[in-house]
């Protein structure tokens, strides 16, 4: 299986800890943020493998016809071509609404 991450993913991924970082300027390290980045992008290579497929809780996720998978974190949606996965968006458990 080949991995393909969209750019908006890794972009959302890091600008969510950006503003963790902002909020806690005091306690949260730069570190920190790259340590967090690092995870939750390696996380999507566990899609289809340890990560399971779900139907998608968001209206704009479901119209695109795209599959979900989530850590305790972070909701990925993908797409399966051939043996391609690509991860086409990413969102933090805090901001999972419509």
């Amino acid at each position: 299986m080949r991995y393909a991450i969209k750019r908006r993913c890794h972009d959302k991924i890091e600008k969510f800890y950006r503003n963790v970082l902002k909020k806690y300027r005091h306690t949260y390290s730069i570190q920190l943020l790259q340590r967090n980045v690092l995870d939750a992008t390696n996380a999507m290579l566990l899609i289809e493998k340890s990560l399971l497929r779900r139907k998608p809780t968001i209206t704009r996720w479901q119209k695109q016809g795209w599959h979900m998978a989530n850590t305790e974190k972070w909701y990925y949606a993908y797409t399966i071509d051939d043996d391609t996965i690509t991860i086409q968006d990413a969102c933090h458990a805090q901001n999972m609404h419509e």
